[in-house]
């Protein structure tokens, strides 16, 4: 480009509800002051995901979204193609909108995640125990099985695919599973006070406890691991990643 032509600025933004604490502003807001790019990020803060038809349609130059809680399933009905992973996950927080308005879906949580998880696994790390059955749950289930991580799910209720509500769950079944990951809100700022309802008795030094809120830094789950010794990660570098990936995916010609 010629350095006297003005840079074409467009949009991106998060589709959320409840979201004004959100990661991905302040992260693509710093990006673009770093690498002297015009874009602007905004976030787009629905009470329903009906919504989002408006604001695509009243949005000029908007190029891409990330999608957050609750709408990473619900969005999907509206795109008009989902990338072949998503389509695998049946979650997605990326949208590409190409120039022909068309919205393509892709999930780079299960990407964030695989690659903030694989660092720190040993060969002991062979069964994990998901807390939640979310849309950010379904992205941690493919990215456990590409890394041939056998998972169960964990919920408040019986449904297709759980294995343990909450109450089943023993000392001697936590100590059986090696990985345990916090999918739901629970512990998020500002109820920092609260922490998922498992017996932390069976935690071991052994064990990863991994927490995909980044507020506060260190939740009251990871810090009941850090007493015994166990790792601990919280959501702060899946959330880089994953972001990352969507600028890449927003950049495709």
């Amino acid at each position: 480009m010629d350095n006297a032509q003005e840079k074409v600025k467009f949009k991106f933004g998060l589709v959320g509800k409840n979201i004004s604490y959100s990661f991905s502003r302040g992260f693509f807001e710093k990006k673009f002051k770093a690498e002297d790019l015009p874009h602007s990020y905004v976030n787009f803060d629905l009470q329903s995901i009906d919504q989002l038809d408006d604001i695509i349609r009243n949005t000029s130059n908007l190029k891409g979204l990330n999608v957050t809680i609750p709408y990473k399933e619900a969005v999907i009905p509206i795109l008009d193609d989902l990338d072949k992973r998503a389509k695998k996950i049946g979650a997605v927080n990326t949208i590409r909108i190409t120039r022909y308005q068309k919205l393509i879906g892709y999930n780079t949580d299960y990407y964030g995640f695989k690659n903030s998880l694989k660092p720190h696994l040993k060969t002991h790390h062979q069964r994990a125990l998901i807390l939640g059955t979310g849309g950010a749950s379904k992205a941690i289930a493919y990215a456990l099985k590409k890394l041939k991580i056998k998972y169960d799910y964990v919920s408040r209720s019986q449904k297709e695919g759980v294995t343990f509500l909450y109450t089943d769950l023993t000392e001697d079944i936590i100590s059986s599973y090696q990985i345990i990951i916090n999918c739901t809100p629970i512990g998020t700022f500002p109820n920092v006070n609260v922490c998922p309802d498992i017996p932390y008795e069976g935690v071991t030094d052994k064990h990863i406890l991994y927490d995909l809120i980044y507020n506060p830094e260190q939740t009251k789950f990871l810090s009941c691991g850090d007493m015994v010794g166990a790792t601990t990660i919280n959501g702060l570098k899946m959330l880089k990643l994953q972001a990352e990936k969507s600028w890449q995916i927003w950049n495709k010609s």
